[in-house]
């Protein structure tokens, strides 16, 4: 009996829209079960365009010092219709080449069906040759914690608050909790970061997480490291949180940002012998695949590196190995780091600390933002750019950039790194002409501060 399609996609984000797209322009018949009601999953409803959508309003008003009628319930608006063109789009993607779209919850009753179970309590299966698992993460949950409170929110259910708070206390300091920690202290509120561990972010260059902990300080962040929660209480006027310093934090609310959980379970997968890790991960190998050859996993539901553009590709490669049964294409070594503070942070490839611990002979070169004409016409002098090169080949083997358009200037470092042999050199950004006034103008000044040091 034929299936009754060749591919199903479960989930409408980034990942499991590249696995779709591709699919459907091979020529396969393609379906899509999103739970949603519309498609784009957690990147376009939760998580990356509406706490970006939320950043860029603050920003705005932090310029005009329009902060009097505004608060953050009525800056959740501009998120909306942002999203609302976000899914117009994606919805065209799937209507113009016939993709459909099936409304539901998907679970696996055999290795090659699904159960879909719509929000009108409707149940359906479908069939299919092939499955791409796009479902994506959720915030992690710890089970003595109430998230049934109001007060207690995390990165999903902060987009819902009711009220402006005075007082936040942010738990977990990766880079939701930081972006968060950005967003909130833009709304003059009062923010207390609690960190974990030592430091934040430390998969970032030092001088770049010593620059974002001295900006957030500056701003009136309190930030607290190697910390950890004994207990969270909430009552109807605050949350306090216990820490085993013995430390008691009161906030009015408190936003939980430790950790994430895969989108794994209640698929049926332990029937099948697929298996997850601790954190819900699904177990894939360097082709996609799951213990069950035909079943793919893509995206946040497979771990790192939880980026919605490697997602869209890692869709994309899944998508030509299921078909061809063969892929030559891998995730780029490099994949910039895009971290949405105000101002952002980006970078790619090596930090000083790697390269120190590797024994690379590396020297640097830096280009402050406020020595740069564009950055003195805007009035966001804060951030540079830091080149890490060989000393002796001049290859480009790190670019950390912290402060206004860090997430657009970094890909013009990142097509140089990309480059084989004497193409990846520092001397391209000393012999390059860029436009002036620009902020991309920082690699050359960079680049030149960097020349200086190894003549």
């Amino acid at each position: 009996m034929n299936p009754d399609y060749e591919v199903i996609v479960i989930g409408s984000g980034p990942g499991g829209e590249g696995a779709a797209m591709k699919s459907v322009k091979e020529g396969k018949r393609v379906a899509m079960v999103e739970e949603m009601l519309d498609v784009g999953g957690n990147c376009t409803h939760r998580g990356t365009i509406p706490s970006k959508a939320l950043r860029q309003a603050i920003q705005q008003l932090a310029a005009l010092s329009h902060f009097r009628d505004k608060n953050y319930q009525t800056l959740l608006k501009t998120a909306e219709s942002v999203i609302e063109r976000q899914v117009k789009m994606r919805q065209g993607f799937y209507e113009r080449n016939g993709v459909d779209v099936l409304q539901g919850r998907a679970k696996f009753i055999d290795a090659h069906t699904i159960e879909v179970s719509a929000s009108t309590g409707l149940k359906r299966r479908y069939s299919a040759a092939a499955f791409v698992v796009a479902t994506g993460a959720r915030p992690y949950h710890p089970p003595d914690v109430d998230f049934s409170h109001p007060r207690i929110l995390d990165s999903d259910t902060v987009l819902s608050l009711a009220e402006t708070p005075r007082t936040i206390t942010i738990y977990g300091a990766g880079v939701i909790g930081c972006e968060y920690a950005s967003i909130f202290r833009g709304l003059k509120i009062k923010v207390n970061l609690i960190n974990t561990r030592s430091q934040l972010l430390s998969f970032l260059d030092d001088e770049i997480i010593d620059a974002l902990a001295y900006h957030l300080r500056e701003h009136g962040v309190l930030i607290r490291h190697n910390e950890k929660y004994e207990r969270v209480e909430a009552d109807d006027r605050g949350v306090t949180l216990h820490l085993a310093s013995n430390k008691i934090i009161r906030s009015d609310v408190l936003l939980w940002a430790n950790g994430r959980t895969g989108n794994s379970d209640n698929l049926g997968l332990e029937a099948l012998g697929i298996e997850r890790d601790s954190r819900g991960s699904i177990v894939i190998n360097n082709n996609y695949q799951s213990a069950v050859p035909h079943i793919y996993a893509v995206g946040d539901v497979v771990g790192f590196p939880s980026l919605a553009s490697a997602a869209y590709d890692q869709g994309r490669f899944a998508a030509t190995h299921l078909i061809f049964g063969d892929c030559e294409h891998r995730l780029v070594e490099d994949i910039p780091t895009g971290i949405y503070t105000i101002p952002e942070i980006s970078s790619i490839g090596l930090n000083e600390r790697e390269l120190t611990g590797q024994k690379v002979p590396y020297e640097v070169g830096h280009a402050f933002f406020r020595h740069l004409a564009r950055a003195q016409i805007t009035g966001r002098t804060t951030g540079m750019l830091k080149i890490l090169f060989h000393r002796d080949t001049l290859e480009v083997l790190g670019i950390h950039c912290f402060g206004a358009e860090a997430a657009e200037i970094i890909h013009i470092g990142q097509a140089i790194m990309a480059q084989k042999g004497a193409a990846n050199s520092l001397m391209y950004f000393i012999n390059t002409t860029f436009n002036y006034p620009t902020m991309a103008e920082a690699y050359r000044v960079a680049a030149l501060n960097g020349l200086n040091r190894v003549q």
